[in-house]
């Protein structure tokens, strides 16, 4: 059976990035990655550019290979909201709380979809389901200028307020907007920006990694951040990160086709490559035996203690944060995902997925470049 690829919290992951930048710019966090500081800063966020992925291209990303410094790794799970809330937050999963796209809210018998920031019944306040102070909001406070250069459609989100906190948006729809936007924040003697780019991902997820289409927009993003090298002002600093990477779905399960395994569930939370069973009163631990026996050699099964003693979300989770964690927690490995297909029919229908522990989903690059 496969070994979990555990996130490098507290040496190389996404949260000792997000502290040691801020760590730069003389906020009192831990500089575990021994970052340079500078006046400026501008990272290049690139939405499910894996760290194995872009090795397997260099011909496509001549300019982001040849850049290309170590590897990191996300947090568990290895998707978007969580990596957002660690780079938003500097804390690991178990200190933000964003553990999985389909959260239960603790006591409501309802899931909440962070990425989409939706739920039956009252709406989440933004604040209070992430309640932390973000990177952003303390580096006002150090006199630097957060801005954040992505669509329109992002500003005002649930998930935005949640994890970008105190960043001035500037909205840019096109390649060459969010470019010239860049160009705009820097030059604030102090400031730091972040420009993100997400059509890798949605091409990953449509047509699966290393297809032609996944291609085109890693040969955008590799130009994209050319581009914005060139714009740099001197003294400063660029960063090119991802949130996450990405695998292809070869075992497609749908777990509407067999009932056995839906007994003692009241809810089905998280996403296809790393599941949330919230179980009926008394129920967890014949959830628990049925999933290990049923997957045993596909997916790591495990009750939410075993998931929290593992360190799978960081080296603990808070109190508060506990029930949002499954009751049983079942994440699949090589190309399994974990379906219901009737319930969510645009995740069965794609072909790339994230969210486990494997390398291919957790290793990420991190680029620097100075001017």
């Amino acid at each position: 059976m496969a070994t979990p690829y555990l996130p490098g919290y507290g040496t190389a992951s996404l949260s000792d990035f997000a502290t040691s930048l801020f760590a730069t710019f003389g906020g009192a966090r831990p500089n575990t990655l021994e970052l340079e500081p500078a006046p400026r800063v501008c990272l290049f966020l690139v939405d499910g550019m894996g760290a194995d992925l872009l090795r397997e291209h260099p011909e496509t990303a001549p300019f982001l290979s040849a850049a290309f410094g170590r590897t990191l790794t996300a947090g568990f799970p290895s998707s978007t909201p969580t990596s957002l809330a660690t780079l938003g937050t500097g804390g690991t999963p178990g200190e933000h709380g964003m553990i999985g796209i389909k959260m239960a809210v603790p006591g409501e018998r309802r899931l909440f979809n962070c990425l989409r920031w939706t739920a039956p019944g009252l709406p989440i306040d933004p604040d209070i389901w992430q309640p932390a102070e973000t990177v952003f909001q303390r580096l006002i406070g150090l006199d630097v200028a957060p801005v954040y250069v992505a669509t329109g459609a992002f500003d005002g989100t649930g998930l935005t307020r949640a994890v970008y906190r105190g960043v001035h948006h500037l909205h840019a729809e096109t390649v060459e907007d969010r470019i010239e936007g860049v160009r705009h924040a820097l030059r604030s003697p102090r400031t730091f920006v972040t420009v993100y780019f997400s059509d890798l991902d949605g091409a990953g997820h449509l047509r699966g990694w290393g297809s032609p289409e996944w291609l085109a927009q890693l040969a955008v993003a590799d130009r994209m951040a050319e581009r914005l090298a060139e714009v740099l002002p001197p003294g400063t600093t660029m960063y090119v990160t991802a949130d996450h990477g990405m695998i292809n779905a070869t075992d497609k399960v749908d777990l509407d086709d067999y009932p056995g395994l839906l007994e003692g569930i009241e809810l089905i939370g998280g996403e296809p490559r790393a599941r949330h069973l919230y179980t009926e009163p008394g129920a967890a631990s014949a959830v628990l035996d049925t999933w290990r026996e049923t997957f045993a050699d596909r997916a790591w099964v495990v009750s939410r203690e075993e998931a929290v003693q593992s360190g799978w979300y960081g080296e603990s989770v808070r109190k508060e944060w506990l029930p949002r964690v499954g009751d049983v927690v079942a994440v699949p490995f090589a190309g399994t995902v974990l379906i219901p297909a009737a319930a969510e029919p645009h995740e069965w229908s794609m072909i790339g997925y994230h969210g486990s522990l494997t390398p291919a989903e957790l290793n990420i690059p991190l680029l620097e470049i100075h001017r």
